[in-house]
């Protein structure tokens, strides 16, 4: 799913002005946010047509800490621009369990010591 420039300017006063020198702008940056909403994948897999992900990642960080992204995934909700589901999900330690091998815990050896 993409938002193209009319839809854009629908949500932009959602978003903080871009100061600077800024490597990609709120549209390419709510494109790729969307993409890794929809596919689910890991920040390094974004596709490169959104440009460098470190940069979108900083970006995402910085305006999850800020208040930005739950104002503006209400306001894609709000204008229909935006139709997913959302589902709370925890996941605690304590709840999945794995072998402690794969924690890189040394395995037990036997040594059998016979004397003769």
């Amino acid at each position: 799913m993409k938002i193209n420039q009319e839809q854009y300017d629908k949500i932009k006063h959602v978003l903080p002005v871009q100061h600077g020198n800024v490597s990609i702008n709120n549209i390419d940056f709510i494109n790729a946010l969307l993409y890794i909403c929809e596919n689910g994948c890991k920040w390094r897999r974004l596709p490169s047509e959104f440009g460098k992900w470190h940069p979108i990642y900083k970006r995402f960080r910085y305006l999850v800490k800020e208040g930005y992204i739950e104002k503006l995934f209400y306001e894609l909700f709000d204008q229909e621009l935006f139709s997913g589901s959302t589902y709370p999900l925890f996941l605690d330690s304590t709840t999945v369990k794995v072998h402690p091998d794969t924690c890189g815990a040394l395995k037990k050896m036997r040594t059998s010591h016979r004397q003769v």
